[in-house]
């Protein structure tokens, strides 16, 4: 038996879940720390969450005015 075969699966990410950022549509592969809440992941940074939240605020302002 190989030692790879005894240790099981290490660093291979080609078989991770992966989702798409709905800010700026980069591709983000399921990491450790997301296991919990990976359903509820949608943002690939800080900086596109706080992009995406400052975007709702002008489109709701918007939609108020029409």
């Amino acid at each position: 038996m190989a030692r790879a075969e005894k240790l099981g699966f290490k660093g291979n990410k080609s078989f991770l879940p992966s989702k798409t950022c709905v800010v700026c549509g980069k591709e983000m592969t399921w990491r450790k720390s997301w296991a919990k809440n990976w359903d509820e992941v949608k943002y690939c940074s800080d900086a596109c969450r706080s992009k995406k939240s400052t975007t709702n605020t002008a489109a709701s302002t918007s939609r108020k005015n029409q």
